[in-house]
């Protein structure tokens, strides 16, 4: 049980692009994109991958299925950020109260849309109407801020990723979360997006997705690297660093050496692994 004003992250899922479970990635997951950030009582999701029922198992195991206010946070919607949406347990509970936030759709589609298209035949069987819970949709420009409560503050940056990606950053109890993943950088030129939207974090959850030697091969691709995430937090005065956003080929033995070089780097970098929690 979380008490009141505890300010913690939750690694439902650490992966990118597809979802690689087995017993080459027991140590850092196979799930992909999920996070669960406790603001006191409040649960905010950000993203919606494979991870994402586990976590939904927990939150109705943990209330006996007693009506929640949920948000749920996308960076995008790339099928491995939203495809465990369908199968989230509180969705089909009657009396939850879930919104799901948006920021990079405008003005040419909606969440709601997009969600309803994913979940059609031949595609899905069954419709988003299915759901039994209350839920709203908020599409949002990147770079507003998202109203949650008085006590939260929620601000987004646009990220560099194609059809677009929002990062985030939550202010609560004088503490900085902040998630980027899905975003490429130029190298030797910092994002000064990304460097205002992460000064001075206590934690900043960065997509890690390759090294710098793989990085050229995927010119593009919308996703960028470990180091890069050492410069960022380093020019932005942040604190802690998760890297996050593995790739499904990099087995737990590469993650590993990830972890030892990223470490070696910047002291106190670590690599995201699923199922762990983090007291921000």
């Amino acid at each position: 049980m979380t008490v009141q004003g505890e300010f913690s992250v939750t690694f439902w899922g650490t992966r990118g692009s597809i979802a690689c479970p087995g017993p080459a990635t027991l140590r850092y997951g196979g799930n992909t994109s999920c996070l669960e950030v406790r603001c006191g009582d409040r649960r905010l999701i950000f993203d919606g991958g494979t991870g994402l029922p586990n976590l939904g198992r927990r939150i109705l195991a943990e209330t006996n299925g007693k009506p929640q206010e949920l948000d749920l946070f996308l960076t995008h919607t790339h099928l491995d950020h939203i495809v465990g949406i369908p199968f989230f347990a509180p969705f089909h509970v009657p009396g939850m109260k879930l919104c799901l936030h948006a920021g990079h759709l405008l003005p040419n589609r909606t969440l709601k849309q997009t969600l309803k298209d994913m979940m059609a035949a031949p595609l899905f069987p069954i419709p988003p109407e299915i759901f039994q819970a209350d839920v709203d949709f908020d599409d949002f420009n990147a770079g507003e801020d998202v109203a949650v409560s008085p006590d939260i503050t929620v601000r987004t940056a646009p990220l560099n990723h194609p059809n677009g990606a929002t990062g985030y950053r939550v202010e609560y109890a004088g503490k900085v979360f902040c998630y980027v993943t899905d975003t490429e950088h130029i190298p030797g030129t910092p994002d000064e997006r990304i460097l205002a939207l992460i000064d001075k974090a206590d934690v900043v959850v960065y997509d890690s997705t390759y090294t710098e030697e793989e990085f050229p091969r995927f010119i593009g691709y919308g996703h960028s690297t470990w180091a890069e995430g050492v410069r960022l937090v380093e020019a932005a005065g942040a604190d802690r660093l998760f890297l996050f956003h593995h790739d499904p080929t990099h087995d737990d033995d590469f993650m590993d050496k990830v972890g030892q070089d990223a470490a070696a780097a910047r002291p106190g970098t670590a690599v995201a692994q699923e199922g762990h929690t983090i007291i921000i």
